[in-house]
């Protein structure tokens, strides 16, 4: 990894997403610092000409999108997406995802259900071949939050996993509210040899908004590392 430079690998793969952007689309933007790239990347496409709308998978994305003129769509009214671009903390050689570090990963999944295509994008140090060293997230209810983090470890267990479930904290040292007003624990179980498992299970806890295990969603990783551009899966499928 002698050289490596983890933001200018962030560009390099948000530039080769931007090449399947086509005039008319209607996009999903991603969250975190990969996907802002690409949404700066877009900005500068639209401002000489390209014409596209999107929906932005957070108030964050919405701010930089809006502040580049992006025009931004309702969602309950376009329904079905042609495009996601958003980025991962984890991905593995079954295209399998570990989302939700910026704390988004709830309306990321809608969005990301919504397209015919979602791609990712990331630098090649988020690649490993078991899903689970990067702590999964779950988007959780405030209400009976020690419970939903008993039947959390529980799940987890069932599947043979263990480790610390901690409640996230904002930088300010005060509990990280997401966009949809949920709190999110986020679950150090070091590896997850199944994850369609723990998914499942995880997908029976009524106080578990949604998790950050992303399962047969992507249709291509874009990953860019030392020896350049690579792609795992059909950056096409669903065209």
């Amino acid at each position: 990894m002698h050289g490596f430079d983890p933001e200018i690998a962030k560009g390099q793969a948000a530039a080769a997403a931007l090449d399947l952007v086509r005039p008319g689309m209607r996009l999903g933007l991603g969250t975190g610092s990969t996907a802002a790239r690409f949404v700066a990347l877009l900005g500068t496409r639209v401002a000489q000409g390209l014409q596209v709308v999107a929906v932005p998978t957070s108030e964050a994305t919405r701010a930089q999108a809006a502040a580049l003129a992006i025009p931004l769509a309702n969602f309950n009214e376009i329904g079905e997406l042609d495009l996601t671009i958003d980025g991962a903390d984890e991905f593995d050689p079954k295209l399998r995802l570990i989302k939700g570090g910026g704390g988004a990963l709830l309306r990321e999944k809608i969005v990301a259900a919504a397209s015919r295509r979602m791609i990712v994008i990331a630098d090649s140090s988020k690649a490993v071949e078991t899903l689970g060293k990067f702590p999964l997230p779950v988007e959780v209810n405030r209400f009976g939050l020690a419970a939903t983090r008993r039947l959390i470890a529980k799940a987890a267990q069932a599947c043979g996993i263990d480790g610390p479930i901690e409640l996230r904290k904002a930088p300010n040292g005060e509990v990280f509210v997401s966009d949809g007003g949920n709190y999110i624990v986020d679950c150090a179980f070091s590896a997850i040899p199944v994850p369609e498992d723990l998914a499942a299970r995880l997908n029976a806890i009524p106080g578990a908004i949604e998790h950050g295990l992303f399962l047969s969603l992507a249709s291509a990783v874009i990953s860019a590392g030392p020896q350049g551009i690579a792609i795992l899966g059909n950056p096409d499928a669903g065209i």
